[in-house]
Formats: structure tokens, C-alpha cells, sequence
């Protein structure tokens, strides 16, 4: 496959047989297997598949937290090593599965690291807290008396403040009950929407991938399987695996 990476392309993100092979009790294993895309700007994209099907591991390729072992993975036109590794994770932001925040308080959470990203007039507080749908009143607020959804936002609004061109969201909503899942995927909707961020995220919960109403990709055994508008791929999967996976049948 062939296509132009340069910076002025749609594509912000590409990845060619990109592949990571782990040790385990002296035997080698793939986790990720020749994975093959084009992530376009903008877009709101869900990685899908059952548990152990390197979702996790394939996300954290994408910004060096972990290294490929073969392949290619190219942003922005240029190669990800060519980026120092600070500098490519403020571009490409990760929000993990558990909000970790550090002691302090909201607004030195939104700061800490990110100093010389501020301008001095810059209150981050006041402009991001409402960005995630928080109170600024809670910018004094230690992070340990928030709530769970309270936590993962101010998590967003401490990626936000990079000003990231890609955000990878590693299950967001799975420690959240149902109705503070619905207002995150809200959120993660508007996010993109009023920043043109392009989202990339993973779930094990294909319902979800529906509800963000973006494409699909269906992750099983570290291999790509099948990538479609997510609605496509409920109503005419391409796959017998991807059928077998929308149903529930595939664990």
C-alpha cells in the first residue's frame, strides 16, 4: 500500500506492518501482527475486539510508551522517531483506562509538566475545566476528592492543555457507572467536534463504538481483522469473526 504522508495529506497517522513481539517464559509472542492503517485528521476512531486481542499494546505503539519491534509508524510525514519522545507525547496523548492524577491540587495537575507549553497569561484552570464540563470552583480541589468521572475528566483536561493533534483514550469509561459513561462519550464527541482532535479509542464494548459513531477497527489475535464505519460493520460485517465478535460470541 502506497499513499502520501506528507503533512498536508488527510492522513496524520500511518502505520505500515507495524509489529511488536514480547518474551514470555522464553517464548517469543506477537502481541501486534503486521498492523496495517491510515488514521485520518479529525476523525473518531474505536479499537474493538475481545480481551487480549492487543488493544492496549497497539495504542501504546502509537506514541513510544512501548517499541515496535518491526514496521513503520509515521506522524505528521515524518517517522515517530524522529520526534523526541516528550515532544511526540504532547502531539499524541494518552489518557489511561484509571485516571492517575498527581498530589496537589486540579490546577497543578493541569500545569505540572506542561509549564513551558503556557502562555503566562494563560489560566488553565478557567480554560480547560470548562472545556471537560467541570466547575473552575474545582481547580483548588484536591484531585483525591473527586469522583471517579470527576478524575478522568480533569485527566482530558490535563491532555488538552498539549494541545494534542491525536488523543488515545484507553477504555475511559470502564471504571464509570452508566450514566457517567454516557457523559463521557458525550464529552469525547464534543471534544472532536470543537477541536477537530483526532480520537482514537478502545473498547471492548462494540455498543460503545456505535455510540461514538465513528470507524471501527476489530483487533483479534494482535491482527487487524476488518475496519468500517461502525454502523457499517454491525449491519453487513465483512468478517464470520466480526459477526461472531458484534454478537457476543467471541470471548
Amino acid at each position: 500500500m502506497t499513499s502520501d504522508l506528507s503533512p498536508e495529506n488527510s492522513t496524520i497517522l500511518a502505520a505500515r506492518g507495524l509489529t511488536r513481539t514480547i518474551r514470555v517464559d522464553s517464548v517469543d509472542q506477537q502481541v501486534i501482527d503486521s498492523f496495517t492503517f491510515d488514521f485520518e485528521r479529525g476523525c473518531i476512531y474505536t479499537i474493538v475486539g475481545p480481551s487480549g486481542s492487543g488493544k492496549t499494546s497497539l495504542l501504546r505503539l502509537f506514541n513510544r510508551l512501548d517499541e515496535k519491534s518491526a514496521g513503520e509508524l509515521v506522524y505528521n510525514g515524518r517517522s515517530i522517531t524522529a520526534y523526541r519522545p516528550t515532544e511526540l507525547r504532547r502531539k499524541i496523548a494518552l489518557v489511561f483506562q484509571v485516571p492517575h492524577l498527581f498530589p496537589g491540587t486540579v490546577t497543578s495537575n493541569l500545569t505540572y509538566c506542561h509549564k513551558e507549553v503556557l502562555s503566562s497569561d494563560l489560566n488553565p484552570a478557567s480554560t480547560y475545566l470548562p472545556l471537560v464540563g467541570l466547575d473552575v470552583n474545582l481547580a483548588d480541589s484536591n484531585p483525591e476528592k473527586l469522583s471517579v468521572g470527576q478524575k478522568q475528566r480533569v485527566a482530558l483536561a490535563r491532555a488538552l492543555v498539549q494541545e494534542p493533534d491525536i488523543l488515545l483514550l484507553d477504555e475511559p469509561t470502564s471504571a464509570l457507572d452508566p450514566g457517567a459513561v454516557r457523559t463521557i462519550e458525550e464529552l469525547i464527541v464534543e471534544l472532536n467536534q470543537k477541536l477537530g482532535v483526532t480520537i482514537i479509542l478502545v473498547t471492548h464494548n462494540f455498543r460503545q463504538a456505535l455510540r461514538l459513531d465513528g470507524i471501527s477497527l476489530l483487533l483479534v489475535g494482535g491482527r487487524l481483522i476488518e475496519s468500517d464505519l461502525s454502523r457499517n460493520m454491525l449491519d453487513h460485517p465483512g468478517q464470520e469473526i466480526t459477526r461472531k465478535f458484534i454478537n457476543g460470541e467471541l470471548r
